[in-house]
């Protein structure tokens, strides 16, 4: 199980801002952070045209210049050799999204150890055949792509050497609601593709990662930030350190809590079996005495025969005679 705390934009163009992310995401227990690896001009043109703004009333970003966005929300190149060496300061694996062809060269030269294919890049193939080919672990967000579309994407991947592939379910709404999450997705990635699935969420609070992991998610990847309060491009999505402190501990003990198909008492069981139910005499019998239901009971504790048995010991005479109290057991019947 992988957790990862994502930087995105929420540096708000402050390196001592970023790396107090990353110290803030390794006190809460994460296991990795992920930056993003783009500028303004490699995502987008800085045109004058109505689709280069965002224009859904209901995003964050409504009425936003793409280009102006983005310049914004990227991570600057010279810092992330800094961001890299303190996240391994701090236990931390450190890895990115690059958004094209000349952010995986630049990333190779830190020596990433994997790769995150963005959703509105997972149709991008020559993308994900140049991540591929630096033979490193693929995760890749599922957002909006068709099942051709990601079939296409994973073949293109597996064929350019990916032999590490990670699919996230992502919804890529921000927020996203639960509704929308459809988490029953996770299993069927894992078997429909022979691979590792988890969960890229946006949406808002942990239950919806508890409940993927509950469905066999072996990563969760979440957005992260100091304070919501302090704004910045993806603040409004983010967990701040004490809600990220309760993700890793409840995605943690829902992660421990999956165990492995199991019959019959655990060892921290078998002490509680003596509190089960079993045949016991509950009034004093005579020897010969005809045993009845007023007689034997199934009652707790369990050191007489098993509940299954008492049809058959009814009408059977004590052997011996019998106080109240005793477990029945065959020997004290004929």
């Amino acid at each position: 199980m992988m957790i990862v705390a994502e930087i995105s934009g929420n540096h708000n163009q402050s390196l001592s801002r970023a790396i107090a992310i990353i110290e803030a995401a390794a006190d809460c227990g994460v296991d990795a952070v992920k930056l993003q690896t783009y500028t303004a001009d490699t995502m987008t043109l800085d045109v004058e045209r109505d689709e280069f703004q965002i224009a859904n009333p209901s995003s964050l970003w409504h009425g936003r210049k793409l280009h102006h966005l983005y310049n914004e929300a990227h991570t600057p190149w010279d810092w992330h050799r800094e961001l890299v060496a303190v996240a391994k300061r701090c236990g931390l694996i450190c890895f990115s999204t690059p958004f094209d062809e000349t952010s995986v060269d630049f990333l190779e030269s830190l020596d990433m150890p994997m790769y995150k294919i963005a959703s509105f890049e997972n149709i991008d193939h020559a993308l994900i055949r140049r991540v591929a080919e630096t033979g490193k672990p693929v995760i890749m967000s599922t957002g909006m792509a068709t099942l051709a579309e990601l079939t296409e994407s994973v073949d293109v991947a597996r064929s350019a050497g990916c032999a590490d592939l990670t699919l996230l379910k992502c919804t890529s709404t921000y927020p996203a609601s639960a509704s929308d999450s459809n988490l029953l997705t996770i299993p069927d990635l894992q078997k429909r593709f022979d691979c590792k699935a988890g969960l890229s969420d946006h949406t808002l609070g942990i239950g919806v990662a508890v409940a993927a992991v509950a469905l066999g998610a072996t990563m969760i990847e979440k957005h992260f930030t100091l304070d919501r309060a302090d704004g910045g491009v993806d603040a409004a999505f983010s967990l701040e350190p004490y809600e990220m402190k309760q993700l890793v501990t409840e995605v943690r003990r829902a992660h421990q809590a999956l165990g492995d198909v199991s019959y019959g008492p655990t060892e921290s069981e078998v002490d509680s079996l003596r509190f089960r139910r079993s045949l016991y005499v509950v009034e004093d019998c005579a020897e010969g005495e005809l045993l009845t239901p007023s007689n034997v009971r199934s009652i707790r504790p369990g050191f007489g025969l098993e509940p299954k048995f008492y049809k058959d010991v009814l009408g059977k005479k004590a052997r011996v005679a019998i106080g109240k109290g005793t477990p029945l057991s065959w020997d004290l019947v004929t």
